[in-house]
């Protein structure tokens, strides 16, 4: 059976628990995902011009490209959210989308070819007030109706501390599946990073990537999810 690899990564700026920015061990964890598209959060510095907290160099001599969103030079991605893509997966078209809010947010879309056939993953970091969340879930939404009928995936860090069902009104059309506990990395207790999916998809596996460095690269651990057309 055919099926495609998804991960979640949120980097904290390849800043470990250590307080250790360390690109070189970001990578290392992102290479053992062994995933086909890679979603990132905070992927760039916090200060403007915001340059990228994992070197294009490093990225692409591992083996992945850096899918372009638009943004300025030498930043990774939009409003901290990037993907990485292995060479199996063809990019067919990218956007990016402000989100409401308090803080500034965005969220990054990009269209595949992939071996599950064609695929959209929109990359997240939500805010930290639910009401903002909701907004921003629903913004999403309303964009991807507007859009041709597509497989699709949201993936990143949702910052919903309790059941993802709180989220379910803004997501119609979505069912989210939580690899499990991924936050804080040290001693896990929420699940932060997840993934939200049309009902074109099924999952085969999931879960989170807990073993060195993952458990001290970042203060969240990785998670992934494997995927077949359904």
């Amino acid at each position: 059976m055919t099926l495609f690899r998804l991960a979640s990564y949120n980097l904290q700026k390849c800043v470990g628990l250590d307080m250790q920015r360390r690109p070189d061990r970001t990578m290392v964890v992102i290479r053992s995902l062994r995933a086909d598209v890679v979603v990132l959060q905070e992927a760039d510095k916090r200060l403007p011009p915001r340059p990228t907290a994992l070197p294009f160099e490093m990225i692409e001599t591992r083996g992945y490209t850096a899918v372009d969103f638009g943004q300025p030079s030498g930043s990774l991605g939009f409003h901290g959210n990037a993907m990485l893509i292995r060479p199996s997966v063809t990019l067919r078209t990218t956007s990016r989308l402000e989100l409401p809010g308090l803080e500034p947010r965005g969220a990054v879309r990009a269209e595949f070819d992939t071996t599950i056939g064609p695929l959209r993953v929109v990359g997240v970091h939500l805010g930290l007030m639910r009401r903002y969340r909701l907004l921003q879930l629903m913004a999403i939404t309303r964009t991807l109706r507007q859009l041709p009928e597509m497989p699709t995936v949201l993936a990143g860090d949702f910052n919903e501390w309790g059941p993802k069902t709180a989220l379910d009104a803004a997501t119609p059309g979505l069912n989210f599946v939580n690899p499990g506990h991924s936050f804080p990395a040290a001693r896990p207790i929420a699940s932060l990073d997840s993934f939200a999916l049309s009902n074109e998809l099924r999952v085969l596996d999931h879960r989170v990537h807990a073993r060195r460095p993952a458990a001290i690269a970042s203060d969240h651990l990785p998670v992934s999810i494997d995927l077949a057309a359904a």
